[in-house]
C-alpha cells in the first residue's frame, strides 16, 4: 500500500507506525501547502488524517475503503510544523469500522480530529504464502 500511495510520497508523509487497529503518520508543513492566510491549508490537513485513516482501517489486512469521514478543525497549522496523525479503531463490526484519528503538532497541541468510516472490499493486501 505504501509503496503505490504516491499522493502521500509527494507531500512527503512519513509512515511511523501500524498495527492492527492503529496508525500515526507524520508530515512537515511546506510552503507548497498554506493557503492565502499564511496557514497550512485544511485539505493538506484532511489528507493527513484520510491517510492514517487509510492505514489504519487496512491494518487488518482485509483491503477496506473509505465509506464517509468528517473533520474539525480546531487550531491552525503553520509553515514548517510538523503535524502528527494518529488514529485509533473505535468499532470494527460485519464489513464496517470506524475510526478517530487526531492531528497534533510538534508541541503537541491539537489542530484538528477526524473521523472516518470504512467499508471492507474483496482482497487481502498481502497475500500469505502455503
Amino acid at each position: 500500500m505504501t509503496r503505490e500511495d504516491r499522493c502521500s510520497a509527494w507531500l512527503g508523509m512519513k509512515l511511523e507506525e501500524v498495527r492492527p487497529g492503529y496508525a500515526r503518520v507524520s508530515m512537515t508543513v511546506t510552503g507548497n501547502m498554506v493557503n492565502g492566510h499564511d496557514l497550512c491549508h485544511g485539505g493538506m490537513i484532511f489528507t493527513l488524517a484520510d491517510t492514517a485513516f487509510a492505514y489504519a482501517c487496512n491494518s487488518h489486512n482485509q483491503r477496506a475503503v473509505a465509506a464517509g469521514c468528517s473533520i474539525e478543525f480546531l487550531a491552525p497549522a503553520h509553515l514548517d510544523d510538523v503535524l502528527t496523525a494518529e488514529g485509533v479503531e473505535v468499532a470494527h463490526v460485519g464489513r464496517s469500522g470506524v475510526y478517530d484519528m487526531t492531528v497534533k503538532n510538534q508541541n503537541g497541541h491539537l489542530v484538528a480530529v477526524f473521523r472516518g468510516k470504512a467499508a471492507t472490499i474483496k482482497g487481502k493486501l498481502v497475500e500469505e504464502q502455503a
